[in-house]
């Protein structure tokens, strides 16, 4: 990912928090000699020797997982807020843009037995079903729905070889400059210009 100084972040628990945040990623790789990618929850999670790593599956009718052995390299993209930027809320003459944030995971992934892929399964859905009016679990669904389950889907880690984030939040822009823009974003009333005024306001602070 092409990241300026300026916008790079290196501060690891804020990515690895970020992770956390917004787990709905896309999983890139090659397949066939083209870049295929899948939507998928990704979980950040520590493996048998302490190390972090993500916790992902796809079904198994998706081609994808087919690659996994003989090019195991992958790349996993989480996004989050993101908004347009108007040149119009500068004190300058410039161009408009998009003021976002991302972090990047490369990584090599290793299929996980049925075992683990069960108790990755049951971790995913206590995580999500945690607030639900009438929660579900792994431990009261029928097991031979989970069994069936385990047998149409494919469980696999995914190492975090090199993580990158990028927070662009015009940090190149003068402290009015950045003000108005804020200003701008609030006005809007839109979830992601709030949110995308909230992390400008954080990094100015």
């Amino acid at each position: 990912m092409y990241i300026p100084n300026y916008f790079r972040n290196k501060n690891l628990p804020a990515l690895e928090n970020f992770i956390r945040q917004n787990p709905f990623a896309v999983l890139v790789n090659q397949h066939d000699g083209k870049p295929w990618a899948t939507h998928i929850p990704v979980e950040l999670e520590k493996n048998e020797t302490g190390e972090n790593v993500l916790w992902c599956h796809v079904a198994k009718a998706n081609p994808q997982w087919k690659v996994f052995e003989s090019n195991p390299d992958a790349l996993v993209i989480f996004s989050g807020a993101h908004h347009y930027i108007s040149s119009s809320w500068y004190n300058h003459v410039n161009v408009p843009t998009w003021n976002f944030i991302a972090v990047h995971v490369y990584g090599k992934v290793k299929i996980m037995s049925e075992e683990n892929f069960l108790e990755a399964l049951r971790r995913l859905v206590h995580r999500y079903e945690a607030t639900s009016k009438n929660p579900v679990s792994v431990e009261t669904m029928p097991q031979e729905f989970i069994q069936k389950l385990i047998k149409g889907a494919v469980g696999f880690e995914i190492s975090i070889d090199k993580i990158e984030g990028k927070w662009k939040l015009s940090q190149n822009r003068d402290d009015e400059s950045a003000r108005n823009v804020i200003r701008e974003l609030e006005d809007l009333h839109d979830y992601n210009a709030q949110n995308i005024a909230d992390e400008m306001r954080k990094l100015r602070s």
